[in-house]
């Protein structure tokens, strides 16, 4: 078989480093000098004009950092190639994008800012979106400035619309994590007895007092008895992870993003009774407010702002998420805000070439 590339020109890719004053002493101690990748269309490199180009920020999913998306892909286009492919076929003019790279040792973050984990989103705003706009011939405006993300990216998409809409004038938001009853709630009891595994008493068979265990520690308060310091410890260890490891990673990173607290273990609560796995209302509802189906309400006026909105999911996506996306989709249409929202026959994974209709779409809300 002979796989046929892309005969649009390349454009030029470019890895800067970075130094952040924002992230210097996170809570994780991850890195603040960080690689920025930034993909100049061949336009860009006309030497007679000075002209301006809008800008696309990619957020990537939950594991991935911004340089992947520039990295080599197999039966298929990575960004910077898809975006020289599509300003090729003039499906979309010419634009700038920048990868952002905010990995964390919880395995990323929601592009929000979390006491437990870092300022990611006054990271974006604050730093490197001026940044970008200094070092590159941008249009400076958020009226030409957009933001895409898939899963944990378009959730940091639609929320950076509702928080930030000064920085972002389109977003796109693909299978982004909505509405946490469904996508997040089912997963806990195998989180749970991931972290059993590292529970300090050993377990035998026997009696077993579930209410005195579970009162013990300040577990009903959704804290850590040693056992998530544990579990991270030797996870940080490895290079290899179990899927069921990966999968506690993601639910413990979301709890220091949507529940951080400095005084608890760890900088963070978790929803759930960790001996028990009896639910704790009131965690669970820092979760709640954070989910996007419940923040249009209060960021309506923000959303009206948006000059494009789109949003799609596969129809059997794996994480449930597209009864989120549904429900995402009514909640900004009872709220009479203007988006697009698609769906497609696939899952949550490898769906790419879903920005073959999402990146013309923000093309053409941010165009000059």
């Amino acid at each position: 078989m002979t796989l046929k590339r892309s005969t649009a020109p390349a454009g030029r890719l470019l890895v800067l480093e970075h130094t952040s004053a924002i992230l210097r002493d996170n809570p994780l101690g991850d890195p603040h000098v960080r690689k920025l990748a930034v993909w100049l269309p061949p336009q860009y490199d006309d030497r007679a004009s000075k002209r301006r180009f809008p800008v696309l920020y990619d957020l990537v999913g939950f594991t991935g950092s911004g340089l992947s998306h520039t990295s080599w892909k197999p039966f298929g286009d990575n960004l910077p190639e898809r975006a020289a492919r599509l300003i090729h076929e003039r499906k979309m003019g010419p634009t700038i994008f920048v990868f952002p790279d905010c990995f964390t040792a919880l395995g990323g973050n929601q592009y929000i800012n979390s006491s437990a984990i870092g300022n990611y989103a006054d990271y974006l705003t604050r730093e490197i979106v001026p940044f970008v706009d200094r070092e590159f011939r941008t249009l400076a405006s958020r009226d030409h400035r957009g933001c895409f993300g898939k899963s944990s990216g378009g959730y940091g998409a639609i929320v950076h619309a509702m928080k930030y809409p000064r920085y972002w004038g389109a977003i796109a938001n693909h299978s982004g994590d909505a509405y946490f009853d469904f996508v997040y709630w089912h997963d806990w009891p195998n989180t749970l007895n991931e972290l059993a595994k590292h529970r300090k008493k050993r377990r035998t068979p026997g009696r077993y007092d579930a209410a005195a265990e579970a009162a013990r520690d300040g577990l009903s308060d959704g804290l850590d008895d040693g056992r998530i310091e544990r579990f991270l410890a030797q996870v940080w260890s490895r290079e290899k992870l179990s899927h069921a490891e990966g999968h506690c990673l993601m639910n413990l990173c979301m709890a220091a993003t949507y529940d951080p607290d400095p005084k608890a273990p760890g900088g963070f609560r978790v929803p759930f009774n960790l001996e028990s796995g009896e639910a704790l209302p009131i965690r669970w509802r820092r979760w709640q407010a954070h989910d996007p189906v419940n923040m249009v309400a209060r960021h309506k006026a923000a959303l009206q702002t948006m000059r494009g909105i789109y949003i799609d999911c596969g129809w059997r996506d794996q994480y449930h998420i597209h009864f989120g996306t549904r429900l995402l989709s009514k909640r900004l249409s009872d709220a009479g805000i203007a988006h697009t929202y698609e769906e497609f026959d696939d899952n949550h994974s490898d769906i790419d070439y879903r920005m073959d209709v999402s990146l013309p779409f923000l093309y053409r809300a941010l165009k000059p």
